[in-house]
């Protein structure tokens, strides 16, 4: 390709304008103005004409869609985080190169997971609704609305990384003592600084935990990694909470759980098949028994700015026959 000309850059959903201006300002880039999810047949049309694909979590890029790909077509740079809608082996295997986003969403990340280990066991969500419900509020009592303090509990981390480490300094400073297992255990020096213990049996770490924190991502490894079995092993009185992705739990089983007063509740960002949510998840939450939220985790305007800005990074470093600096390899997942 001529290095005078523009590559074709298509973007499958509306990111920010400051991060669309620039990439008009870099490349030939088609935007999705309308922020509709692109159809499959778009999408395909897109694989067929672009020489960088944008995606987002939203779209699915499998190897079946990937057979749509033209020749054109060397970059897929994610708009995102996580992967796991995209095959980076199948897009690897075609010579397309995978890029994501990766750091820019800890903090955001963590800070929501530590507002969802806060609202499930101190009843946030039912306080509120009661200001604004049709019953008028009766006044405070001694009694009423009684939570569980987490000061002095245990917080279980499944998958020790970015996240993982940021939920961990915020919940150290909330009394929570810092337990969590991971793929491989962390440096000594991290575990010193947020005196964490390591699980290397997460069947042992969950049997002992009050708050359990999902930021693993999800991968074929991790796929209902807390199954049905695993559930089993947390104690009555345990709280789950997922910011990470949906397909990490057993969804159904935890649904019964919760339902059958097995497990205490759980505040989840995600879900295993978004953007649908289980009617009985929206029955236990109007029961006061989950907090649900829609997927904002990592939903702050500087984040969503940061990742463009990488997104950006990556494809001028690619287009200029460099390695770009977060590429995604098979055998990272």
């Amino acid at each position: 390709m001529p290095k005078s000309k523009k590559p074709l850059v298509i973007v499958t959903r509306k990111l920010p304008d400051s991060v669309e201006t620039r990439m008009r300002e870099l490349f030939d880039t088609r935007l999705n103005l309308d922020d509709k999810p692109m159809t499959p047949a778009q999408l395909a049309a897109a694989l067929r004409t672009a020489d960088v694909l944008v995606p987002t979590v939203t779209d699915r890029i499998d190897a079946p869609v990937l057979k749509e790909a033209g020749e054109r077509l060397k970059l897929i740079a994610n708009f995102g985080n996580g992967v796991d809608n995209i095959d980076v082996a199948a897009a690897v295997a075609r010579g397309i190169t995978v890029t994501n986003t990766p750091g820019v969403l800890t903090e955001d990340t963590a800070d929501m997971t530590m507002a969802l280990i806060l609202a499930v066991p101190r009843r946030l969500t039912e306080g509120a609704a009661t200001l604004t419900g049709d019953k008028e509020w009766a006044g405070w009592s001694p009694t009423w609305m009684l939570g569980k303090r987490i000061w002095g509990k245990r917080l279980g981390i499944v998958g020790m990384g970015r996240i993982g480490q940021a939920v961990a300094r915020r919940a150290a400073a909330f009394g929570l003592q810092i337990h969590y297992h991971n793929r491989r255990r962390v440096a000594p020096k991290i575990e010193e600084e947020l005196q964490a213990t390591y699980w290397e049996s997460l069947d042992q770490m969950l049997a002992r935990m009050d708050i359990i924190s999902i930021n693993c991502p999800h991968t074929p490894a991790t796929y209902h990694l807390l199954s049905a079995r695993r559930l089993k092993q947390l104690r009555p009185q345990a709280y789950v909470v997922n910011t990470a992705r949906g397909e990490v739990i057993d969804e159904n089983a935890l649904i019964r759980m919760i339902a059958a007063d097995e497990l205490a509740g759980a505040g989840l960002d995600v879900f295993e098949h978004e953007p649908a949510v289980n009617p009985k998840l929206a029955r236990l939450a109007r029961e006061g028994k989950v907090v649900l939220l829609p997927h904002m985790g990592s939903a702050t305007l500087e984040g969503r700015i940061d990742m463009g800005e990488k997104v950006i990074v990556n494809i001028r470093t690619f287009m200029d026959g460099h390695k770009p600096p977060d590429r995604v390899l098979p055998s990272m997942l």
